[in-house]
């Protein structure tokens, strides 16, 4: 046990705050500002958060910064294309030697989540300021530690609905229904190596969703979560010459069967 914080880096795009009059009014210092505040406001001293944004060199994301992050959070949606492969090799490295990875909304396109996951991550999405229901499925689950009923409401979202190809959660926690009609589940885990990995799909850049009271605890929450624990990790295949105990079989082995080419 340790109580040192979690160090948090939550990394945005930056790019409609910028360029859209509507993003700024509603986050006139990004949406990174916004979130990092929420995970301030609600875990205090208990996290140490910095921000990364697209534009900086390796967008932000270089190998010392993400070797002392302990939880990223990833908000992206206009430029996917334009994140380093080299930078996405990096995070993917990190989240399977435990590095917690929260996916925020049209993040679920990212380099990084659809590599993660191995599938498109594609749905089915419409902006029409519908309002969107978050049923609670999992009310156990740390991440939605400390709300209140069976569900919560978002007055105005973008809708994103099912199919969306992602492999099978270890956990769904919420299920969202939208105005429209349409349901997705939209609060999922997933583990990959020693890493945690939480997609949440509340977040659409033209409305205030990240000024919610609710949103902003789950991803405290899920902060908390994703952090690492447990033993080493150990990722790559490891010849072991000397075993354990003795081996009573002599055998004498063909190398050649293991070298490349």
């Amino acid at each position: 046990m340790t109580d040192a914080p979690i160090r948090v880096t939550v990394w945005n795009e930056f790019i409609h705050e910028q360029t859209a009059a509507s993003t700024r009014e509603i986050y006139p210092e990004g949406i990174h500002a916004a979130l990092a505040a929420a995970l301030r406001e609600h875990l205090g001293s208990a996290v140490a958060v910095r921000s990364a944004t697209l534009d900086e060199p390796e967008h932000g994301l270089t190998s010392d910064v993400l070797a002392r992050t302990d939880v990223l959070t990833w908000w992206g949606h206009k430029a996917h294309d334009r994140v380093n492969d080299a930078v996405v090799d990096r995070v993917q490295r990190r989240v399977l030697e435990g590095m917690g990875l929260l996916v925020l909304h049209s993040g679920h396109a990212s380099k990084i989540f659809r590599r993660l996951m191995g599938t498109s991550c594609m749905l089915r999405w419409r902006e029409a300021a519908e309002r969107e229901r978050i049923w609670i499925v999992d009310p156990s689950h740390p991440i939605v530690d400390g709300l209140e009923g069976e569900f919560f409401e978002i007055p105005h979202t973008e809708m994103y609905g099912e199919y969306f190809d992602i492999p099978r959660p270890d956990e769904v926690i919420l299920i969202s229904w939208y105005e429209g009609g349409e349901v997705f589940r939209s609060g999922c885990t997933f583990r990959r190596g020693k890493g945690k990995v939480f997609y949440f799909s509340p977040g659409h850049e033209t409305f205030p969703i990240y000024h919610d009271a609710n949103v902003r605890r789950i991803i405290a929450n899920a902060v908390c979560w994703a952090a690492p624990c447990g033993s080493p990790y150990f990722g790559d295949g490891r010849r072991i010459e000397a075993p354990l105990s003795p081996i009573a079989a002599k055998h004498i082995v063909d190398e050649s069967l293991h070298r490349k080419g």
